[in-house]
């Protein structure tokens, strides 16, 4: 599944317990008639991957719903609901691509109509 918004929260990584059990929070607000916040756990080495995200980003983010039951001391059984993120990526359309240079706009660009009849058959063989 996934969810599009724009990013209202990024959390700070946190750990757990004696086996250093990571988690990050995220909250991402949908753009719709009723705007929802949305809050997504990131946990263990996926925490990293919001390194580069800012609030007020517009981001895609994948996520798994997660159910857990759990019973408490007096044997009441509760049910627990999670969303968990294992991907994000950036929707802004502005956003350079590494490496590649900007394209130039098509007026940059000669005509290619004024070719003479020699010209298209110089191939050496």
């Amino acid at each position: 599944m996934e969810i599009e918004g724009k990013v209202k929260l990024i959390g700070e990584t946190k750990t757990f317990g004696n086996n250093g059990f990571r988690k990050r929070e995220l909250v991402v607000t949908t753009d719709e008639q009723y705007p929802q916040h949305i809050l997504v756990e990131f946990v263990q080495d996926k925490c990293d991957l919001l390194n580069n995200y800012n609030v007020g980003q517009d981001v895609k983010v994948s996520i798994n719903l997660r159910g857990r039951e759990w019973t408490n001391p007096q044997g009441e059984v509760k049910y627990f609901n999670s969303v968990q993120g294992w991907r994000i990526e950036s929707l802004q359309q502005n956003a350079p691509t590494e490496g590649m240079p900007p394209v130039p706009p098509m007026e940059a660009f000669e005509p290619a109509d004024n070719l003479n009849e020699e010209d298209h058959d110089d191939l050496p063989f």
